[in-house]
């Protein structure tokens, strides 16, 4: 089943002379629980790719469904709640609410939302983090390792339709930057989860099921893995 349908996405910045054409009608389909890997040189459109994916900026055409909804079709009060029930980010930053501590942060989007957690749930998710002797600490008592734990338990606590994660490992080291890939290859598999990564880790996009690969702001290629896919 089709979670995420982008048809004809563009997004330009400026006019004249001075316009760039960050996405040029780009168009791909993602199933559910797929795990995928958005590669390019800087500059080639990813991080627009991925702000467009996710509601943080509006197109200058095309569309992006999630879940059958039309992202884009919502006013910016009704995108927003859209987005913080169906859409879980996860950033270079860790963002974390610093008087918070870990338990706290990972329940914020349904505190903001007004609603009551699922105890049991947002307890297996801490516990398969590796964070249940920490639930109580706040994110200065924690390794950046650690904070990055928390910021994918913040995103997967509302159970979302899709991931979108940027460059989750930029701020690591190789072994907490391994442990986060393999923390997010078992959400697909435990929450059937879909996640779609920024990376310019070759080696990381080697194990998602398909790459995505940009160029100018065009999709060049929508290779899947050997052995892999849904």
């Amino acid at each position: 089943m089709n979670v995420i349908s982008v048809d004809g996405l563009s997004k330009s910045y400026g006019k004249g002379t001075t316009q760039v054409n960050a996405l040029q009608d780009v168009s791909f389909q993602v199933n559910q629980g797929e795990f995928v890997a958005v590669v390019g040189a800087s500059g080639s459109g990813k991080s627009t790719l991925l702000h467009l994916l996710g509601g943080l900026d509006k197109p200058s055409g095309g569309y992006v469904h999630i879940d059958g909804e039309n992202l884009y079709a919502f006013k910016e009060k009704e995108r927003a709640v859209f987005r913080r029930r169906k859409i879980g980010f996860i950033f270079q930053s860790y963002n974390l609410i610093p008087v918070l501590n870990v338990e706290e942060n990972i329940q914020l989007p349904l505190l903001l939302d007004h609603r009551q957690p699922d105890k049991a749930y947002i307890n297996d998710l801490i516990r398969t983090l590796g964070l249940h002797e920490r639930r109580k600490h706040l994110p200065s008592e924690l390794s950046g390792g650690q904070q990055q734990r928390v910021a994918i338990g913040r995103a997967l606590a509302y159970r979302p339709a899709i991931i979108l994660a940027d460059e989750p490992t930029g701020n690591l080291d190789s072994a907490n930057g391994r442990e986060v890939i393999e923390l997010l290859k078992f959400s697909v598999r435990q929450y059937h989860q879909t996640v779609i990564i920024i990376t310019h880790d070759m080696n990381i996009a080697a194990e998602a099921d398909r790459v995505l690969h940009l160029q100018d702001g065009r999709l060049q290629s929508d290779t899947r893995s050997l052995g892999r896919g849904v």
